[in-house]
């Protein structure tokens, strides 16, 4: 029997002070979204577990994450955050070592103001402290970014890294060349895989359909293949342009549909657990 990975999801105890991301645009997740909410959702749509990823960028949100995995089985593996500049890395990272759960890590390089925020020294060298401890890294980035991200890869051979919501393309515009082309290059280095999730926030909101996502996947299953692709929900995030968890998943699942068994098992979780190593 085939395991089914959610690739990426979030949990939080909402506090305005703490999600400052979560603007007035997005007052339907200004609630809280913990295990016991999600537990039921992978239940009725066959999902055996999950990956909880960082939505606080602090050291708190390591342990508000460890603390939903022991509470629910559901939760696989866990993607935090640590201060990647810091002098204290060594010290922070052999502590998270003794967490299984804890798998990588990853910054909101979207969120930072300077372009070349990725290529500071200080940055890729705390980078390859993680490859170092076996973590891996998830890349979060908008599509402006995408040029800063092919010269940060360059530093690296064997760290683990994943693109994010397949760099978050300009979905409500239009499919655009530098999207295009930067994806063929980036799915250039072998240690890159690249997660299908966070598409339809990304689209007009609650205005879209499975065909609107097509062109996007077409490109990434030619670039990435099957054996570097994971999907992932997005969820709570994803209810904002979707009615429901089982509507985002129809998303993969019908593109997929005609797909081999083999590749369905590797994309829907094998992959993730081979990049996690759940």
């Amino acid at each position: 029997m085939s395991v089914k990975i959610d690739s990426h999801q979030h949990f939080w105890n909402f506090e305005k002070s703490q999600y400052s991301w979560i603007n007035d645009e997005m007052s339907s997740l200004k609630r809280d979204f913990l295990g016991h909410d999600l537990v039921p959702i992978l239940k009725q749509n066959n999902i055996d577990g999950c990956i909880a990823v960082q939505a606080r960028q602090t050291l708190s949100e390591n342990n508000f994450l460890l603390d939903q995995a022991e509470q629910f089985d559901i939760v696989k593996g866990i993607v935090g955050w640590v201060d990647l500049t810091s002098y204290q890395m060594v010290e922070q990272l052999e502590t998270y070592s003794n967490y299984s759960k804890l798998k990588g890590f990853r910054h909101a390089i979207q969120d930072e103001k300077d372009p070349k925020f990725m290529l500071q020294m200080e940055f890729i060298d705390g980078v390859k402290l993680l490859e170092f401890f076996d973590y891996t890294y998830d890349i979060l980035i908008v599509e402006s970014q995408m040029p800063a991200t092919i010269r940060f890869l360059e530093n690296f051979t064997k760290q683990r890294f994943v693109l994010d919501h397949i760099g978050k393309p300009l979905i409500r515009e239009r499919l655009t060349n530098n999207w295009k082309d930067s994806i063929k290059t980036l799915a250039e280095y072998p240690y890159l895989s690249c997660k299908i999730s966070g598409m339809v926030t990304e689209a007009i909101w609650n205005n879209w359909d499975l065909d609107t996502f097509k062109p996007y996947l077409d490109i990434i299953v030619e670039c990435f293949g099957p054996d570097r692709i994971m999907v992932g929900s997005d969820w709570p995030v994803c209810l904002l342009s979707s009615d429901n968890y089982k509507d985002v998943l129809a998303i993969a699942e019908n593109y997929f549909a005609d797909f081999s068994s083999e590749d369905k098992d590797k994309i829907f979780g094998l992959n993730a657990l081979d990049f996690y190593k759940l």
